[in-house]
């Protein structure tokens, strides 16, 4: 699968080792733009990422911030990206399976290495379950066309 990752300067390191653990479990992990720089403003970072995953060019794509919050309301911005804030396995595994998230935002402040790590993990390998929930993510989308959730029908 190929993963395009990214982070600011609170992130850098934990971005590092990600992709490298991301490439050892098979995957195409590019990090985008110089994380190492002694400040990196989010919103690029957010954007490039989420450029490449509502284009199509990538799979999924995981952004690391000191809270993580600033980048998902950064790349929420692009037009088809869902980026989604998760602080643990279970958000990881619904913001898949219920949202159909393509980008997951971590905390490089609040969690170590390990968890993001299998947060990352478990966030790329779960399918979207569909169903009832397709509904509700085409409503998203809905909204993001400048459209009413409610014209969306089954």
């Amino acid at each position: 699968m190929k993963v395009v990752l990214s982070s600011d300067h609170r992130g850098a390191a934990a971005i590092r080792g990600l992709a490298e653990r991301l490439r050892q479990e098979g995957h195409d992990a590019e990090v985008m733009g110089d994380c190492e720089l002694a400040t990196v403003d989010y919103p690029e970072r957010a954007f490039d990422v989420a450029q490449a995953v509502a284009s199509g060019k990538a799979d999924k794509g995981v952004l690391i911030c000191g809270t993580g919050i600033g980048m998902s309301i950064a790349a929420n911005k692009v037009k088809g990206a869902r980026a989604a804030v998760c602080h643990d396995e279970l958000t990881a595994q619904l913001s898949r399976s219920h949202n159909d998230a393509n980008i997951v935002c971590l905390s490089a402040d609040l969690l170590g290495q390990r968890l993001i790590e299998k947060i990352a993990e478990i966030f790329i390998k779960t399918p979207f379950e569909g169903g009832r929930h397709a509904r509700r993510v085409r409503k998203i989308g809905a909204i993001e066309n400048g459209l009413l959730p409610s014209s969306v029908k089954e």
